[in-house]
């Protein structure tokens, strides 16, 4: 149960870059090796950032004093990330570098994968807050991989619909990508606005 409320924060590790780049990827000539690539180079990155955080956590914890002091990292690092998506929130034109996706090799959309998804600002930010939330919780690391199976499964959406739908979803994910684009900043604030609810409830609770 402790896993759930983390859940959401899947949608903001996904909107964005990210998520547009496995629409292009989904649609790109050889898009099945190169969309298992990037999800495996996501799924390797995330693990491993949830992780290095969780272990720097459960180092820090132990009395109530310095729980509460991790808490207020991950406060820090949830507002940073409120405020990189806020001021992103205008940047609706992709990367000119995503046109080159549709030409993209499975080398390429791994390395696009692992480095999106573990040093993107917001995404670093809040798998780092997802671990050490979880170490100030004093909950198991495994109750993070439900957030990465999530979002890993997110990521998989685009190059999943090109396989069960063929040339209908080629032609539906475009305008998917579009309002991603221009909207998801606005969920992302939400999301995030809930889990700095929930730490602080931590905090004072």
């Amino acid at each position: 149960m402790s896993s759930l409320p983390l859940l959401p924060m899947a949608i903001v590790m996904i909107a964005g870059p990210q998520i547009l780049s496995a629409v292009f990827l989904a649609t790109s000539r050889d898009w099945r090796r190169n969309s298992v690539a990037y999800i495996l180079g996501a799924a390797l990155s995330i693990t491993a950032v949830v992780t290095i955080a969780y272990l720097l956590g459960s180092g820090a914890t132990g009395q109530r004093g310095s729980n509460d002091a991790l808490y207020v990292v991950v406060l820090v690092l949830l507002l940073a990330a409120m405020v990189h998506v806020y001021l992103k929130r205008g940047e609706s034109e992709p990367p000119k570098w995503m046109g080159k996706l549709q030409t993209a090799r499975p080398r390429f959309s791994f390395k696009l994968g692992f480095l999106l998804m573990g040093f993107f600002p917001t995404d670093i930010l809040t798998s780092f807050a997802v671990g050490s939330f979880l170490a100030a919780h004093g909950d198991p690391w495994t109750d993070g991989l439900p957030f990465v199976a999530l979002t890993v499964l997110l990521l998989a959406l685009p190059s999943l619909t090109v396989f069960t739908f063929g040339a209908r979803a080629e032609a539906a994910l475009p305008k998917v990508r579009d309002w991603m684009n221009s909207n998801s900043w606005i969920v992302n604030e939400v999301v995030i606005a809930f889990f700095v609810a929930l730490t602080v409830n931590n905090v004072v609770g």
